[in-house]
């Protein structure tokens, strides 16, 4: 088989343990993922030898690697915020087709929360005060801020109401309702959401996403090891990623996120048009990154993401999302398990089902990193 013309696969995902998890390490839930995503595969731990990682240790992913007992001939430690994963995937997917690895294993773990509680870090307001973002640190503009701008400026072009921006974590807590890995399950309303404490306006709380314990894993392989697998293979149909800017000063356009350009060159690799995807999972730091991320992907035309949150024409975030089931830091790996989970059919009581009573075949995760500053898509297919 000569190199690049080889097929690639998602042949086993796991979360480790998510939501409240104290007394452990990031690298114990590395470890838990990546076990249970190599039972889930069914195939031998020797077969790996990509390894991909980020956000944890001074030599990521080296030491993850060692602690894991995994020597890989490939490696990548992108970091480029959410969509770190989603462009990890694609870099394992280009180098298993050039035969570069034959099987690249994509984990991630945090004890974000935990940390929090035991006092051995702070909630972070921004990413520090270096380089670029010296212009803007001094004037109060954090993390939250700089979404919540970006979220008015959509509200002021476009007419997109804070109501519609809501309906975003409403259908995100119904999602988490269905799914035993939530760490909120419990019912809320549009109202609940108006009427919670301002964080960042328009953004009250529970327009923000969680803050929990948790990592993932993701087993992708050539298809020669598809048989050997124990479930049906998930495939990487198409890829795209693009990163827009570090400073606000220097975006463009706030109402555009960079996954206009992630999402084309995704779909155009796929053979595959927006309409034609049943499920998209996509980064919720904010409720108003999943409705600009729905526009720029091409499910509605820009300024009408609000009317298509409402219609609900889409299965978006079936697992409840970063804003109901588990953000741990980076999750955009997060977005890939649910995917695949989802196109397999094994999703339990949230799973999808065409009206046939036939599971989906094709889904799309598309992370986002930063502010707006990077985003990764990936396109799946089942068959």
């Amino acid at each position: 088989m000569r190199a690049g013309t080889r097929k690639v696969a998602v042949v086993g995902v796991a979360l480790s343990d998510c939501g409240r998890v104290d007394d452990t390490t990031p690298y114990t839930l590395h470890a838990q993922a990546a076990r249970r995503a190599l039972a889930d595969s069914g195939l031998e731990r020797s077969v790996v030898d990509g390894f991909a990682s980020a956000g944890t240790g001074v030599l990521a992913p080296v030491e993850v690697a060692e602690y894991l007992g995994l020597r890989p001939t490939w490696v990548d430690s992108t970091s480029v915020g959410g969509s770190t994963w989603e462009v990890m995937a694609a870099h394992a997917a280009d180098a298993i087709a050039a035969g570069h690895a034959n099987a690249v294993l994509l984990v991630y773990g945090s004890t974000a929360r935990a940390d929090i509680r035991a006092g051995r870090r702070t909630g972070n307001l921004s990413y520090g005060a270096r380089g670029p973002l010296q212009f803007e640190v001094p004037y109060g503009h954090t993390l939250i801020a700089k979404y919540a701008m970006a979220a008015r400026r959509h509200m002021i072009e476009h007419g997109t109401t804070v109501e519609q921006l809501a309906e975003v974590a409403v259908q995100a807590r119904e999602s988490a309702a269905r799914n035993p890995e939530a760490m909120f399950r419990d019912p809320i309303t549009v109202d609940d959401v108006l009427s919670g404490p301002m964080i960042a306006d328009p953004f009250t709380k529970l327009h923000c996403c969680l803050r929990s314990d948790g990592g993932a894993a993701v087993l992708l392989a050539a298809e020669e090891y598809v048989p050997d697998s124990r479930a049906a293979p998930v495939w990487i149909l198409g890829t795209g990623e693009h990163v827009s800017h570090a400073t606000m000063s220097e975006w463009p356009d706030f109402t555009v996120s960079p996954a206009a350009v992630s999402g084309r060159l995704a779909f155009e690799r796929a053979g595959v048009r927006p309409g034609e995807i049943e499920l998209a999972e996509i980064y919720d730091a904010f409720t108003y990154m999943t409705l600009v991320t729905l526009e720029d992907l091409g499910f509605c035309k820009k300024g009408e993401g609000g009317a298509y949150v409402q219609a609900r024409e889409l299965p978006v975030n079936t697992d409840g999302g970063g804003l109901s089931a588990q953000h741990p830091g980076m999750r955009g790996l997060f977005l890939l398990v649910e995917a695949v989970r989802q196109l397999r059919g094994e999703a339990g009581e949230r799973q999808v089902l065409r009206r046939n009573g036939d599971v989906p075949q094709l889904a799309v995760a598309s992370g986002t990193g930063g502010w707006f500053c990077s985003s990764g898509t990936v396109v799946l297919g089942r068959g």
